[in-house]
């Protein structure tokens, strides 16, 4: 697949690394920080098409928000195992699930620009009605990539992703330029997405990082 992921937000929360694993697959290990398992949100705009096909309009074009944490698999590689996906856009939610065994769902979504601030909203149409997650991102000043700390680095550059078809495990490779990373300040926020994967709400308010995007090609998945 050939993705474009526009006007990113990373949302990130810290907990207990027990408490994550209990909510994994079999043959998934949580990935920890300074001892912690970390959980993100992360809204964006997407565009996508087949490898050889042209963007398709409507189709093509759509937010996206995942749910998500930092696993090691069985065949030792490190990625982004999602506890969900919305999508605002029917056929990208079949064509996840039936393609890369990763838990899309269908939900209303918007992306809106206004006053130097990012706004997304996201409510789960199907399965569902379900979680909603809304959160207001104004931009700071960019990142020197030189700048970059480990720890922003490793909530944000991922290159593997996890999921389960038809009960095995799957893994595929994304490939993309290193993120061009922002500052940012999340005020307001509202979140029932991790409530939702099983783990407690979070109390505070989240580590946040944006991004204008790059493009993104990921591979075939392929069972482990």
């Amino acid at each position: 697949m050939r993705n474009e992921w526009r006007d990113l937000t990373f949302l990130h929360w810290d907990y207990d690394p027990e408490r994550v694993q209990s909510v994994l697959p079999d043959r998934l290990t949580v990935e920890t920080w300074d001892d912690r398992a970390w959980v993100g949100v992360v809204p964006f705009r997407m565009k996508v098409r087949l490898p050889r096909g042209p963007y398709i309009p409507w189709v093509s074009y759509f937010p996206e928000t995942n749910c998500r944490t930092y696993v090691t698999g069985p065949n030792g590689e490190v990625g982004v195992w999602f506890f969900s996906l919305e999508a605002a856009r029917l056929p990208a939610v079949i064509a996840g699930r039936l393609g890369y065994g990763v838990w899309y769902h269908w939900a209303k979504m918007s992306v809106d620009q206004q006053d130097g601030s990012w706004e997304y909203r996201s409510r789960r149409r199907w399965p569902g009605p379900g979680p909603e997650s809304t959160a207001s991102v104004v931009v700071g000043k960019a990142i020197e990539p030189a700048d970059v700390t480990p720890f922003q680095h490793y909530l944000t550059a991922r290159w593997n992703l996890f999921g389960v078809r038809r009960g095995q495990l799957t893994f595929a490779r994304a490939s993309h330029e290193p993120w061009p990373l922002h500052e940012a300040i999340v005020a307001p926020w509202s979140d029932d997405l991790i409530s939702a994967a099983g783990l407690p709400t979070p109390a505070r308010a989240p580590i946040a990082l944006w991004s204008p995007g790059v493009n993104v090609a990921i591979g075939r998945p392929e069972v482990l």
